[in-house]
């Protein structure tokens, strides 16, 4: 019985990545054809509905999603405004998991709790306190970005700054309260931590495809979020992560991979 509801939670997880695969590529036969299987396998899995209801509601919030950020490509709108318009359209699937714990009347607890900066963190053949690790991955991003920017001819304006900070506080925030808090919460109580670390890292990594950027690429993006994912596990807390991305966000942005 155990064998065979984890191949079917293998199963689900498959279509939902999937599924984030074929409408991040605008292909809609092949989105509605893996909700139509989502629907048969809530149907049938009682002890896995929550665990289904989650992926269903996600893809369909990501569908709205995309169908939204067409809409306003349509529009004559700054590159810049176009690129937080479609950050602030993650909301959509907050709103969509929001939902779906109200459907299914479960509790969401996405570790909002404030870190404390002395616990020791346990690294394989390692341990270090929090702060200390923060500073390291701060400095170590920020080298790693060093040369990318200077390669840059930066025009440093008023505007430029706005949007540095906008974009990295909200796609941080939005991306990171999706992945791993309200996902990766929820999906820890029901399924095998291996399991919800996988699914959230590797659906953190292919969403990325929805904004252009290249497949292999997205595969280099799931190990950061199986990092993020890791540290709010280690913490109980969502706002390392958020912060370590926020790092990243700007330093993506001074390099000119953003715009």
């Amino acid at each position: 019985m155990t064998i065979l509801l984890g191949q079917k939670n293998i199963l689900m997880a498959i279509l939902f990545l999937m599924g984030i695969c074929v409408i991040s590529y605008k292909m809609w036969f092949g989105s509605i054809a893996i909700l139509i299987v989502f629907l048969f396998l809530y149907i049938k899995l009682r002890n896995s509905r929550f665990v289904c209801s989650l992926f269903i509601f996600f893809l369909v919030s990501l569908i709205i999603y995309q169908i939204m950020n067409i809409v306003i490509g349509q529009y004559n709108f700054p590159r810049e405004t176009k690129i937080l318009l479609n950050r602030c359209l993650l909301l959509i699937i907050v709103a969509g998991l929001y939902i779906s714990h109200r459907v299914s009347d479960k509790k969401i607890l996405f570790y909002h709790q404030m870190p404390r900066w002395s616990t020791v963190i346990e690294l394989p053949f390692h341990s270090i306190k929090l702060s200390n690790l923060m500073i390291i991955v701060i400095v170590s991003s920020g080298a790693a970005f060093l040369p990318f920017v200077l390669q840059q001819e930066l025009f440093i304006t008023n505007s430029f700054i706005v949007f540095c900070v906008l974009f990295s506080l909200i796609n941080a925030t939005l991306e990171e309260l999706i992945w791993r808090g309200m996902l990766l919460s929820s999906l820890v109580k029901f399924v095998s931590v291996s399991y919800a670390l996988a699914v959230t890292s590797i659906g953190f990594g292919l969403l990325h495809l929805i904004i252009g950027i290249p497949f292999i690429l997205c595969l280099f993006f799931s190990v950061g979020g199986l990092f993020y994912g890791v540290m709010v596990l280690k913490t109980n807390s969502i706002f390392p992560s958020i912060i370590f991305h926020i790092v990243i966000n700007i330093g993506m942005v001074l390099s000119g991979f953003i715009l």
